[in-house]
Order: structure tokens, then C-alpha cells, then sequence
């Protein structure tokens, strides 16, 4: 089972790039915070149905999945973990918000 619900702030403003293959990739720096301190997730949201206004510093919500990806770099070939996004938001916007979590906990009972 691979499954992420994700709740934390832009560390920096999403970059929209559109690549060779026609679709749109939105690329966030989440950061979350935990007893542990903090992390920085990286998250690929691929043809996000409207591009949200978000900039840095804005605290989101995400559910998706775990997926590393490999890609040729100046070093040869290179690797990241990432999460890619299913769907996401606003914290702010409560209802969808919520809707985001019970689909996480569905997929979770569906295993």
C-alpha cells in the first residue's frame, strides 16, 4: 500500500513547467514539521486541473503517492524521492480539505 496525506507549508513559490509530451508539471517544496524537526518534501503534481496562486509560506494539504524517479544528471544517472500528487489544497479550504483525507483513509481500507 502507498498512500500520503501531506500537511505543511511552501517552503518556496510551485514552478509550473509544460513538458515534450504536452502535460503540465507542478512542482511544490512542502515542509512539514514533526517532533523530530522539520523535513522538505518534495511533491510533482502532474496536470493539476486548475494551477493554483499559491506562493511561499501558503500551508497545503496533499494526497498522493511515494515514487522515486530516476533521471540523467551532469553525474550520470541520479534518483529522488519524491510524492506525486493525486489531488491538493489550501489547509484554509476546510470541506476540500476534508474530502482529501477520506479519500487517503478509503485508500487505505481498499488494500
Amino acid at each position: 500500500m502507498n498512500v500520503v496525506f501531506l500537511q505543511g507549508r511552501l517552503s518556496s513559490d510551485p514552478v509550473l513547467r509544460e513538458l515534450a509530451s504536452g502535460s503540465r508539471l507542478l512542482s511544490l517544496e512542502v515542509t512539514t514539521s514533526t517532533d523530530a524537526g522539520t523535513a522538505n518534501v518534495p511533491v510533482a503534481w502532474f496536470d493539476p486541473p486548475t494551477i493554483p496562486d499559491w506562493g511561499a509560506g501558503v500551508d497545503v494539504v496533499v494526497r498522493g503517492v511515494v515514487k522515486r524517479r530516476f533521471y540523467r544528471g551532469p553525474a550520470g544517472t541520479q534518483s529522488r524521492t519524491e510524492v506525486v500528487a493525486i489531488e491538493a489544497c489550501e489547509v484554509t479550504k476546510r470541506r476540500q480539505a476534508q474530502r482529501l483525507l477520506e479519500h487517503a483513509v478509503n485508500a487505505l481500507g481498499a488494500s
